[in-house]
């Protein structure tokens, strides 16, 4: 991957793009460090006080623990396109409309735009209501009287818009990576967040140490579990099943054509880190909602018996994995028109039978590949996090902060801005050659 970004840095246009993305993601944390007015001083670094808000701040990069401008970050836009892409399915009009190519990508991306805005002010309310609970909005002004109370009320109204704001802005940055520099701008985004939770926390754990020298075999003991991690990630991310496509030999003219022999890839791992991301924000949002009646039973049951780190948490989590992994998989991998595409090109599968037979057989290896996925996604959420605790402490802001999820999410998006800089490059040589 060095290699690849030494070769991207000396080609003029590539580089151009490479220094426009960092940029962007050096704005985007810029704004990570912006307190939004209205919220107590003092309350800053102690906004995320349950596991709920952990999680949302890990994501986040610590601006929702921080009260700062990007404290919703990119989350209503993840939101947003989990409803889309599930209304897709069950309404036809946006199934016909997400099928109309680029002009229809288009309208979708507009429309998933709007949503998420609407689920920025509402996730903006329930944040801002939760933060006036515990006394952390502080009134704009106070003339006396009644008017402290205005002044809490018109401080929670611009809070509000503030978070929206913010999240308006980091899609528009989102939007300009992709569009003008390299890689998915919402996958960097997360990206950079995360790496930035782990090197906060691992300087607050190296003070630790400072402190208790003996303290550093855990450290040392977490980054070994942390490799192992890597690696295991590494080898499933970039495992797949080949099967076998043979084309058979046909004359034209004077000529002999086919008779090559190729594969049809499968990834082990080929919805990515997506199916953590849509079942974490499916299970936040409805202890968001909750959280605007703080005192009612159904919040206090939630937050006891569902809420991030229950076991009730992680048996959902686990299940809502594998269907957004089913889900996934079968929005990334229609077997039918691959088999008609193969029988369309004179190809077949040796020892399977052209048209139906092909697509059920597509259908079984894909619905098992998917399954390992499934099973090492779910592995990858709740396990290494039960050992991490094991290793440092519940309170670790090492653990809440870089999490075998985060590791999952880093090594996937790594790969993929790897390869968009491969493919660029190649076409950089191919116009080369050309020209």
């Amino acid at each position: 991957m060095f290699k690849t970004l030494v070769n991207a840095f000396q080609e003029k246009g590539i580089r151009k793009k490479l220094l426009l993305t960092l940029l962007i993601l050096l704005i985007y944390r810029i704004g990570c460090f912006i307190p939004i007015p209205g919220i107590s001083p003092t309350a800053f670094g102690s906004l995320a006080t349950n596991d709920f808000f952990q999680v949302l701040s890990t994501i986040t990069g610590g601006s929702l623990q921080n009260g700062t401008l990007f404290a919703l970050g990119i989350l209503p836009f993840i939101n947003s396109s989990i409803i889309m892409q599930l209304l897709t399915l069950i309404i036809p009009p946006l199934e016909r409309l997400s099928k109309q190519g680029e002009e229809g990508r288009q309208k979708m991306t507009q429309i998933t735009r709007i949503v998420a805005i609407v689920l920025a002010i509402v996730q903006g309310i329930g944040i801002t209501i939760s933060w006036n609970n515990q006394g952390y909005i502080i009134p704009l002004f106070a003339l006396g009287g009644v008017s402290s109370q205005v002044g809490l009320v018109f401080s929670m109204i611009f809070v509000i818009l503030a978070l929206v704001a913010g999240s308006a802005i980091v899609m528009w940055l989102c939007d300009l990576i992709t569009e003008v520099g390299v890689g998915n701008g919402t996958s960097l985004i997360i990206f950079i967040g995360i790496v930035a939770g782990f090197a906060a926390g691992f300087i607050d754990e190296m003070q630790i140490v400072a402190a208790d020298v003996t303290q550093i075999w855990r450290v040392l003991l977490y980054l070994l579990v942390v490799v192992v991690v890597f690696v295991l990630v590494v080898f499933i991310d970039l495992s797949q099943r080949n099967i076998t496509v043979q084309y058979a030999k046909h004359v034209k003219g004077n000529k002999m054509y086919g008779g090559q022999s190729t594969h049809l890839p499968i990834k082990v791992n080929g919805s990515g880190v997506m199916p953590i991301i849509f079942a974490s924000s499916f299970l936040m949002f409805p202890q968001l909602i909750a959280s605007f009646w703080p005192t009612s039973d159904f919040y206090i049951w939630w937050t006891q018996n569902m809420g991030a780190g229950s076991w009730g948490y992680s048996v959902l989590l686990a299940v809502l994995i594998f269907f957004f992994s089913y889900f996934y998989a079968k929005i990334q991998f229609n077997p039918e028109d691959v088999s008609k595409s193969i029988q369309s090109t004179g190809g077949f599968i040796p020892g399977i039978r052209p048209g139906r037979p092909t697509a059920e057989y597509l259908t079984k290896v894909n619905n098992r590949i998917t399954l390992f996925g499934a099973v090492f996604l779910a592995f990858i959420a709740l396990i290494p996090g039960l050992v991490f605790r094991a290793i440092l402490t519940d309170s670790s802001s090492l653990v809440n902060s870089f999490s075998a999820t985060g590791m999952l999410i880093v090594v996937s998006v790594a790969l993929e801005f790897n390869t968009q800089l491969e493919n660029q490059l190649m076409m950089k040589h191919y116009k080369g050659f050309l020209k």
